[in-house]
């Protein structure tokens, strides 16, 4: 059974940072490409950032690229999310998910199999 566990949200001001962590456990994790999306309220759920199995491919939504990177350490089963410049429209619960492919290219949440139960990010204007 697949587990994915995020952590590091909370409260920041606007133009502040924060690194949020996703810790997944299961048999072919390594094998798994990862992404990050977030659901603000009132708001569909929507993708932020994905990342292959390897590490070596990332991709990002338009609104947050060039302030978010995505990383993974698979000798721990962690990706991280560190978050820069941030902007009171990124408030959201930012959600892990498994991505069976590998590829770090879906976009849509249809394609993802294992999700965590997300962690709030708070901006303050």
């Amino acid at each position: 059974q697949v587990q994915v566990v995020e952590s590091g949200g909370g409260l920041v001001q606007a133009g502040g940072s924060l690194r949020l962590s996703c810790a997944a456990s299961g048999p072919t994790l390594t094998h798994y490409a990862m992404g990050w999306f977030r659901q603000a309220p009132g708001k569909e759920r929507e993708f932020v950032a994905a990342i292959s199995w390897s590490g070596g491919s990332t991709y990002y939504a338009d609104s947050v690229k060039g302030r978010f990177t995505i990383s993974r350490d698979n000798a721990k089963n962690t990706v991280y999310l560190q978050m820069n410049s941030l902007k009171p429209q990124d408030t959201a619960v930012y959600y892990c998910a498994t991505d069976p492919t590998g590829w770090g290219r879906a976009t849509k949440a249809r394609f993802y199999d294992y999700w965590g139960q997300g962690t709030l990010v708070t901006v303050s204007s």
